[in-house]
């Protein structure tokens, strides 16, 4: 594997972007990347919740006084030189509970449902796949969920006995939503991600994610790898929360860009993102990408459907909008599939987002998270930040 440069985990117009994240200086700092270069802005905002709570939170990350820190360029080279265990690079959110989409592109939507019928056999998904492309003899991504059509395909599907809980919240009216992490619980870019070790058939998923107040308000986005273990091997769909929120299995990052005239929500629903696995013990390598124009419901939509009258986030929250990609590249056998291997890089990217990089490892061998909400509050009052 080539080293990482430090300016390829930064936006391509790193010069106008104006970004949020957070690093570990005596304890959590919220730092302000504006013109390409880092400051401490903590003294003024001491949470990235509470900046996002601002009605001013973009000035203030372009202007409030604070430490400066330099190029964020040397500042990622930090990030990428610090041991696994002490990471300087921080996931950006903190407070923010973090919840994910799942089911959103048609692609992904297939593979669900290959997943569910398999049962955790890989090597029966290539014929799954063409079976069911077969039944279903219509072009998922052209249908908006929850319209007559989808309605019609619905009853199509159950008379052949094909239908799934995956096509429910793929083309039905409700979107899939669920809790991926704990608030302080995701890791950053450059940190290890962590897989069940009973797990045998597991995948990243490159998605892109929304930093949303409490208000509704969609304030920026980054990238993110919701660490993906098939509901245990496609057992059952009740086992999410322990297939998908295992430690060290979110990693948010490197910074949230905040939307302003140069980057909008315009941007992301035209993004494109990009994913690279490359194998440290077998020199594999994946590309793949995911493009968010082919995504079924829109990213406004997704943050409807998260909060509203029936259920709120006081301190706001972090959006995962899914992915199409699904690895089917056959690794260790043919029709295998493709599953992780221990020490994998994964590296997720979007133009105008940087990239997000993490290394594969156990999560019971990775250090277990511990410092939590009142940790935090601890280590600011400890500073006199609070």
């Amino acid at each position: 594997m080539q080293p990482i440069s430090p300016a390829s985990l930064l936006p391509a117009d790193l010069a106008r972007a104006t970004l949020v994240g957070r690093i570990w200086r005596d304890g959590p700092c919220v730092v302000a990347v504006r013109g390409g270069e880092a400051v401490d802005i903590t003294q003024t905002a001491a949470t990235v919740a509470e900046l996002f709570e601002r009605s001013d939170a973009l000035d203030i990350a372009r202007h409030a006084p604070g430490i400066a820190l330099g190029p964020v360029q040397a500042l990622m080279a930090q990030a990428l030189a610090a041991p696994a265990d002490q990471p300087l690079l921080l996931a950006p959110c903190d407070l923010q509970a973090v919840k994910a989409c799942g089911v959103t592109f048609a692609v992904s939507l297939l593979e669900r449902v290959i997943e569910e019928q398999a049962g955790g056999d890989a090597a029966r998904a290539a014929s799954l796949r063409a079976a069911l492309q077969a039944t279903l003899g219509s072009d998922l991504s052209a249908l908006q969920p929850g319209s007559d059509a989808a309605q019609r395909l619905k009853q199509q599907l159950q008379q052949r006995g094909a239908w799934s809980q995956y096509m429910e919240v793929g083309i039905g009216p409700d979107a899939e939503v669920f809790t991926k992490a704990q608030p302080m619980s995701s890791v950053g870019c450059g940190a290890q991600v962590g897989l069940l070790p009973s797990s045998a058939w597991n995948n990243p998923e490159p998605e892109i994610v929304l930093a949303v107040n409490s208000h509704g308000q969609v304030l920026g986005a980054t990238l993110g790898n919701d660490v993906n273990l098939r509901d245990i091997e496609g057992r059952s769909a009740l086992l999410l929360g322990k297939a998908k929120d295992n430690n060290a299995s979110c990693a948010i990052g490197p910074f949230i860009r905040l939307f302003d005239d140069g980057f909008t929500l315009d941007t992301v629903r035209q993004a494109e993102v990009s994913l690279l696995i490359e194998g440290a013990d077998d020199g594999f390598v994946l590309e793949g990408a995911s493009f968010m124009r082919e995504i079924s419901r829109d990213p406004l939509d997704l943050v409807r459907q998260t909060a509203g009258q029936y259920h709120q986030y006081p301190d706001g929250f972090m959006l995962f909008l899914g992915t199409m990609f699904s690895p089917v590249k056959d690794r260790a056998a043919l029709g295998g599939g493709f599953t992780h291997h221990l020490g994998d890089r994964v590296t997720i990217a979007s133009t105008a987002l940087g990239a997000l990089v993490n290394e594969v490892q156990r999560c019971d061998a990775i250090p277990p998270w511990t410092f939590g909400v009142r940790a935090l509050y601890r280590s600011l009052a400890q500073r006199g930040l609070i």
